[in-house]
């Protein structure tokens, strides 16, 4: 089979594989955003707590912080997938649909995607900027004890970029409906 143009090639791909895309990308940039806020905030906590090892058990907030972008990730997959509910009919030789694909199916596919992804990408910039003010907050700390509240307002907006992700991601969820068989 020769395609002319690139729609041609997108409109072949089944619906489903976008819809299970963005379901994929919601969870992998979710942690990845996690493990990079984690690894910022952990190499600055344990250089700072050799200098001054009172600041160990009050920034480990900050990897609190990042872990909890990973939770939304995981929420966010899991309402994604319940989101899914039948599979078209598929003809098992061929791996064409019996019939042409509804266009709910498709809107709905594509809604999932962009959901997925606006989930995703805004947890794995809310876990670098939780990282990155986490990292600031303990070297600060470890250098005026009276710095760390005024930090942690500033990490606990950084963190706030997740949950308006997915406020916005649950929003777009909520346009999507797959029909029934």
């Amino acid at each position: 089979m020769s395609y002319q143009t690139y729609s041609e090639v997108i409109l072949s791909i089944p619906p489903l594989h976008f819809a299970y895309l963005g379901v994929v990308l919601c969870i992998v940039l979710s942690t990845f955003g996690a493990g990079w806020g984690i690894f910022t905030t952990g190499n600055s906590l344990v250089g700072a707590a050799l200098r001054s090892p009172r600041i160990r058990s009050k920034n480990l907030i900050s990897v609190i912080f990042c872990e909890a972008t990973a939770i939304y990730g995981v929420i966010a997959t899991f309402l994604l997938i319940s989101k899914i509910k039948s599979l078209p009919d598929i003809d098992l030789v061929s791996g064409q649909p019996r019939n042409a694909w509804e266009a709910q199916i498709i809107k709905s596919s594509w809604i999932l995607l962009c959901s997925g992804l606006t989930i995703g990408l805004s947890n794995l910039f809310s876990g670098i900027s939780v990282g990155i003010t986490g990292s600031s907050t303990a070297l600060a700390d470890a250098q005026k004890g009276e710095l760390f509240s005024k930090m942690l307002i500033v990490e606990i907006f950084a963190s706030a970029l997740g949950l308006f992700g997915m406020i916005v991601g649950f929003y777009q969820l909520s346009l999507a409906e797959f029909p029934s068989k």
